[in-house]
């Protein structure tokens, strides 16, 4: 009622072209690129930190074995994957503004530590600080997710929701271009830890300035904006209201729920696809087809790059199609998903094919490949606010831990298969195992998923109006049983029932 009157009263004011739903999520995406810049500077750095000759040679050097590097390297993903499922229940107990500034100030004064940490403790604190900063961020993609619940209408939630997380390409892209610059700088390889820490704590003071969990908890939002939000959240599903104790998590129905177990799938073989080129293409470039692109920076940000143009030319594509009804979200969900993960198995197939002599066109289908999965921002991606807005984060964390157990099993099947990285035939089978994850990923979400709001979002109010209707119909029986208590029982009537 609060809000239809409100809506009501500001219905001819119009919203501004840039309100605070587009600040919020500015705000995000500076987070999320610190986030990002944070988890991909040791990948560059370390090449400084073992070969001095790579950098300023004014500053200490490390003789770590591969082993000791991939131990290294490694660490952060196995805090990162600790803290998924907490972190969903943390952002439904607490809000998305405080856990989104936990993981970035805990990974930002963990990054800062980082030069110091292994002047002391050399690769094992290197390694627990890695540990820690992943153990933070495990809580950033369900903290977001909650924060897009509240604060996207519902035809924005496709375009806002990819601007969002076009911030971790953004912070990639950055980090890839500049650690060359950085490294042989007068700061040596300490600034690539230095860089994205300052700007990470930069950043938390403008969070706690002007973020917010809600647009009920933003001073600042106009009335007209914020009936926008919340009439578009009301006309769609009723949301929890942020006075009120938070809504129970169904466990049971979420484990049970076909489009929720189809989403995880997706999701899954996304991460499985996409973290295998991530990891193992330079590998392969650099073996079979003799093009070292880790070397180069350009190309190794190209990919990131092109994904982050393309992010943010399909948001404005995804505002028109939802907003002026051309298709329905779950239509627009799939087609977007189908773009991002059936174009890449062709890709995935072609590139198995590359022979030596065509190695730039490899460059090409790689960066082809990479960012045209970003299109999936605007299908599984968004999914989650999709299928339960009250339950978003908590959903985001569960895909999100099943997905990092992709990511950890990919590249040990690729060990298990490539003997001979030398050998075409070889990763000729890893990119068919890969394409064909990702053909079965997406056939199940667009046989199987949905956009609509399933019906355990509210399960709480679903009992309570349940248990009104059934004491509405206890009442409606008492007059009835009374006049059936007052009905006096005959001889006959007495004996018959003996």
């Amino acid at each position: 009622m609060g809000t239809s009157r409100r809506s009501s009263s500001v219905a001819k004011l119009l919203p501004p072209t840039f309100g605070r739903r587009h600040m919020q999520c500015l705000l995000i995406f500076v987070g999320f690129a610190a986030a990002f810049s944070m988890r991909v500077n040791l990948s560059v750095a370390i090449v400084a930190m073992m070969d001095r000759k790579a950098a300023n040679p004014d500053f200490p050097e490390y003789h770590w074995s591969e082993e000791t590097k991939s131990h290294i390297l490694s660490s952060f993903f196995w805090g990162y994957i600790c803290t998924q499922i907490p972190g969903g229940l943390l952002a439904h107990r607490f809000g998305g503004k405080v856990m989104l500034l936990s993981s970035i100030s805990i990974s930002s004064i963990m990054a800062l530590l980082t030069p110091l940490g292994v002047a002391y403790g050399d690769w094992k604190l290197l390694c627990f600080i890695r540990f820690l900063q992943g153990f933070g961020q495990g809580v950033t993609i369900p903290s977001m997710h909650t924060l897009l619940a509240k604060w996207a209408p519902v035809t924005e939630r496709g375009s806002l929701t990819t601007y969002v997380y076009s911030g971790s390409q953004f912070g990639t892209v950055i980090m890839l271009a500049s650690s060359g610059l950085l490294a042989s700088s007068s700061i040596g390889w300490p600034s690539c830890f230095y860089f994205p820490g300052g700007l990470g704590l930069m950043w938390t003071i403008l969070w706690i300035t002007l973020g917010a969990s809600s647009p009920s908890e933003c001073k600042k939002i106009s009335a007209a904006e914020r009936a926008l939000i919340e009439d578009s959240l009301q006309q769609h599903v009723k949301p929890q209201d942020d006075g009120k104790p938070n809504l129970p998590i169904p466990w049971k129905r979420i484990f049970t729920s076909v489009p929720f177990l189809v989403l995880m799938a997706t999701h899954c073989a996304f991460s499985w696809c996409f973290w295998t080129l991530i990891t193992q293409i330079p590998t392969y470039m650099k073996s079979v087809l003799g093009k070292d692109i880790k070397s180069n920076a350009l190309l190794s940000s190209l990919p990131y790059f092109a994904m982050l143009i393309l992010g943010l030319a399909c948001g404005p594509l995804s505002n028109f199609l939802e907003k002026g009804s051309h298709l329905s979200a779950t239509t627009s969900r799939k087609i977007f998903n189908s773009i991002g993960q059936w174009v890449p198995v062709l890709t995935l197939i072609w590139l198995g094919y590359i022979t030596r002599e065509q190695a730039d066109l490899a460059v090409f289908l790689l960066t082809f490949t990479v960012s045209i999965s970003t299109t999936m921002n605007l299908g599984w991606q968004v999914n989650h606010i999709d299928l339960a807005p009250n339950f978003a984060g908590t959903l985001a964390s569960l895909t999100n831990c099943a997905a990092n157990v992709c990511n950890i099993m990919a590249p040990l099947v690729v060990g298990f298969i490539v003997t001979d990285t030398s050998n075409p035939n070889q990763w000729r089978i890893i990119f068919f195992i890969a394409g064909g994850i990702n053909f079965l990923g997406n056939l199940m979400f667009v046989l199987f998923g949905t956009a609509k709001v399933q019906p355990w979002n509210n399960e709480r109010e679903q009992k309570m109006n349940d248990s009104k209707v059934d004491a509405e119909k206890a009442q409606e029986m008492e007059p009835l049983n009374e006049e059936t208590a007052d009905v006096p029982i005959t001889k006959a009537e007495s004996q018959m029932s003996l």
